[in-house]
């Protein structure tokens, strides 16, 4: 316990130093948010009396700046600045502002397709406008419902070449908690009320019909409202680290074992891993794997063409922001007993700085894994048994976007292999309906009948990662291997077997990739070899395949075609950090991932940079009603023949932590 008292209070001193000493991916501390929105207020745009900010951030210095300065960290780190979008008069202005200088380095007015991220006040305050506009208390006296028991939220509302639509607009739905506090289950089908955020007006308001609103009876799901019959209980689990965590948090820089990294946190991606390099204990120095990756855009299409739900097709990250709508981790629940836990802020509307208090949380993760084991009982007279436990590094965030929980997991192991993996939990997005046993339905209805008057509706997560792999220097290639049946000569009983033909990949367009069938994904240096003559690399273990199933000339498709394959490749580009683009909401799909890539750009033997797509077809059951138990999905980047052998070979065996004896048997 002392080892760890000492470790966090280290961390908040660490954390509090002035940005003088920071790292130059360090984000913007609150003082710094404080500085960067103040210029931007003395200025002549700051003077505009609706200006409100949507994104403050880290404008981080160039690639070239940063590996310069890492090659020499003594010296004095580059100038620290700011990126910022702000909005005034229905027009979005875009700030790079010097902290050093204490000016504005360039201001313009964006005038492409798309709006910012939405901010947490002005949801709030479009859910107000509804509580008190008349036409919505006749509708809710109408259904003779306590007004002070619905629960309004913002939905955003895609782009499908609107006439009629144009401008930053939001539908504001509405749910039920009478008796419950599960109101995503709940829904007041409906009503619905469309809102423009520039003018923070109704433009458009509807009460089109009235459905039975499900019973709370059965959606309880807070604990001690939990009553028998009780599942199956097991006694308390904890990880006991008597001497304290392997890990050493310096500021945003975390060293553990063989790995460097440095963590920061984003309002638009949440956790954003950079510079992480790995330890070889042959060649004695650390080695570069990955430069930069974020989750870069998170889309969630529902399958509901109907008036009331075509529109819910959601580019979470940009929209909402994974940062923005990110939770302060509990101990004990979200996070193991042995996790430590880091701050992020993030500027408001009114561009003051907002604590997220433990928004991450760092842990090492042991529950009984192997790292390597082999038993060798050949040898005349004696049996050999050598293992190592697998003992890894978490990374933790997670963001609440409405309904869903999305659980985010960065995990680094000694073997060299870099683990994403995603958790989804929270409740089903649900739609009110007559139907109270499947017998009645004559009709597809777009999802699943969970209970009486429930459906829930399908969908899909795609979750796409930005990887800048740096693969022992910044000129890498990326590597296709597929696997061909061959035909032996005849010269034994066998008659076929597969090979391995490897062959790099020139373009974007052929890097292209989707990974159903049995290949190898490699980033590889193609200037640097093992010993014996190998080019090392990192192979993608990619995550299950799910393939978009809407037309690609449909209007969600278009503006999240980024998931049109689950592998992509480009140059390296300071500028393309956003599979959907830097303006995602109301978006027209003209600044993607995928209208990148039709530039068909030289990506051999270049600065590269790989993109991956985690994806779900989810079609709900009864099982996952009234709270989802958690589905996981991710990929793993694994070395490939990066080290000349194994290099957690020497890994030496722990000593024992003496505990008291379990025993199956004990009551």
């Amino acid at each position: 316990m002392a080892s760890t008292f000492t470790v966090m209070i280290s961390l908040l001193f660490l954390l509090s130093i002035p940005s003088i000493l920071s790292h130059p991916l360090d984000p913007l501390t609150p003082l710094e948010i404080k500085k960067v929105t103040g210029i931007i207020k003395g200025s002549r745009v700051g003077s505009l009396a609706n200006l409100t900010f949507h994104h403050v951030g880290l404008d981080e210095p160039s690639k070239l700046i940063i590996l310069s300065w890492l090659s020499n960290p003594t010296k004095k780190p580059p100038p620290r600045q700011a990126f910022v979008i702000a909005r005034a008069y229905e027009k979005s202005y875009e700030f790079v502002v010097s902290l050093s200088h204490n000016s504005i380095i360039s201001q313009h007015i964006y005038n492409g397709t798309g709006f910012p991220l939405l901010n947490l006040e002005e949801q709030s305050a479009a859910k107000a406008l509804l509580l008190k506009y008349p036409p919505f208390i006749k509708s809710i006296k109408k259904r003779k419902l306590d007004i002070n028991d619905v629960v309004p939220a913002v939905f955003t509302v895609g782009w499908y070449e609107e006439k009629s639509t144009s401008g930053r607009v939001v539908k504001v739905l509405f749910f039920y908690k009478c008796g419950s506090p599960n109101v995503w289950v709940r829904p007041l089908e409906g009503i619905a009320a469309l809102v423009d955020l520039d003018k923070m007006a109704i433009v458009k308001y509807s009460d089109s019909q009235v459905v039975p609103l499900p019973k709370a009876e059965g959606t309880e799901f807070r604990g001690y409202k939990m009553r028998p019959p009780f599942a199956a209980e097991t006694k308390p689990i904890t990880v006991v680290q008597p001497h304290g965590p392997s890990f050493k948090i310096n500021g945003h820089t975390i060293s553990w074992a063989n790995w460097n990294l440095h963590l920061a946190f984003d309002v638009r991606a949440g956790v954003v891993i950079s510079l992480a390099s790995i330890f070889d204990s042959i060649e004695g120095k650390h080695r570069q794997v990955l430069y930069k990756s974020h989750v870069s855009e998170l889309f969630v299409p529902y399958m509901d063409p109907t008036e009331e739900w075509y529109y819910r097709t959601f580019l979470d990250a940009g929209e909402f922001g994974l940062g923005l709508s990110a939770i302060s981790l509990q101990h004990h629940t979200d996070c193991p007993a042995n996790a430590l836990f880091m701050d992020g802020y993030y500027a408001n509307q009114d561009g003051q700085p907002i604590k997220v208090s433990n928004v991450f949380c760092v842990f090492e993760r042991y529950a009984g894994d192997i790292a390597w084991r082999h038993t060798e009982s050949e040898i005349s007279e004696e049996v050999i048994t050598e293992v190592r436990p697998e003992v890894s590094l978490v990374i933790r965030m997670i963001s609440i976007i409405g309904n869903y929980d999305y659980i985010m997991d960065w995990e680094f192991k000694k073997s060299g292999s870099i683990k994403f993996e995603v958790g989804l939990s929270g409740i089903l997005e649900a739609k009110a309906s007559t139907y109270t046993h499947t017998k009645q339905v004559k009709q597809d209805i777009y999802g699943t009948l969970v209970t009486k008057n429930t459906i829930a509706v399908n969908h899909d997560h795609y979750i796409t990662y930005y990887l800048d792999l740096d693969i022992d220097g910044e000129k890498n290639s990326f590597v296709k291997g597929k696997m061909k049946t061959i035909t032996t000569d005849g010269s034994t009983p066998r008659k076929s077997y597969w090979t391995m033909i490897r062959e790099p990949v020139k373009t974007e367009l052929d890097a292209r990739v989707w990974t159903g069938k049995p290949n190898e994904l490699l980033i590889v240096n193609p200037n640097k070899f093992t010993k014996i003559g190998n080019q090392v690399g990192y192979q993608l273990i990619p995550s299950p395949v799910a393939i978009p199933l809407l037309l690609e000339d449909d209007y969600p498709q278009i503006r999240g075609a980024f998931s049109n394959y689950n592998v992509w490749v480009t140059p390296y580009n300071r500028s393309e950090r956003w599979a959907g683009g830097l303006y995602v909401d109301r978006s027209h799909g003209d600044d993607t991932l995928f209208t990148w890539t039709n530039r068909n750009r030289d990506i051999d033997d270049r600065d590269i940079v790989l993109w991956h797509t985690i994806g779900f077809h989810h079609s709900p059951s009864q099982d996952e009603f009234p709270v989802m138990p958690t589905l996981n999905g991710g990929f793993e980047l694994r070395p490939s023949n990066f080290f000349e052998s194994n290099p957690i070979l020497n890994l030496r065996p722990p000593k024992p932590v003496d505990l008291p004896t379990c025993n199956a048997t004990t009551p």
